[in-house]
């Protein structure tokens, strides 16, 4: 599912998105279809895949917020009045997490910072479970979890809770097993206790 695109960033991992709506396309996504914490991928459709990221953030942007503008005293008069639109955008903050070499059953992800630049107007997906899986696992198709220490760095002021929630979410998907889901709660259970201990400070 396509999300928005790119429209600009504040740094070299961190790109702001701006969400479509009814004025972009038909189908525009739902409040339900993204959300902090989701994965997505940064790509120009038949082009080039650009990055993996995180939902980190999210904002809402309305001009009309604090206009000092004049104010009509009574409803306009619709044939006199032209066509209004509505200028209320939500942007979303995603964090780069890595990238993904090939394509379906055969890719695999490559975690950590990307060295390219992800061009403006590239397109943002929401990545599947599969999809997500697959990220998950290196090369030699062992799972992976190298990029929880950028995430605590560069995912804002919520990111141990957005890496908590990141490694419940993937603990509680049972899509690893073995030493890989053993991996994943033995990370979910440290990071929880520091959490804890750190609000109670």
């Amino acid at each position: 599912m396509r999300l928005g695109k790119v429209v600009k960033s504040n740094s070299h991992c961190d790109y702001v998105i701006q969400l479509d709506d009814q004025m972009d396309v038909s189908n525009p996504p739902q409040a339900d279809d993204y959300g902090f914490g989701c994965f997505v991928k940064l790509e120009s459709p038949g082009e080039r895949h650009w990055a993996v990221g995180m939902i980190y953030n999210s904002q809402l942007f309305n001009p009309m917020f604090l206009s000092s503008g004049p104010r009509l005293s009574s409803e306009p008069d619709p044939l006199f009045a032209p066509d209004l639109i509505v200028e209320t955008r939500t942007l979303l903050g995603v964090v780069l997490i890595g990238t993904m070499v090939g394509r379906g059953l055969e890719s695999y992800g490559v975690q950590g910072i990307p060295r390219v630049v992800v061009p403006v107007n590239s397109s943002a997906f929401l990545m599947d479970q599969t999809e997500t899986y697959r990220f998950h696992l290196n090369e030699a198709e062992q799972p992976q979890f190298c990029y929880f220490s950028h995430l605590l760095k560069f995912g804002g002021s919520f990111a141990s809770q957005l890496t908590q929630q990141v490694l419940k979410e993937l603990t509680d998907s049972q899509m690893f097993s073995g030493s890989g889901q053993r991996a994943l709660e033995i990370l979910y259970k440290e990071l929880s206790w520091k959490n804890t201990m750190s609000a109670m400070r």
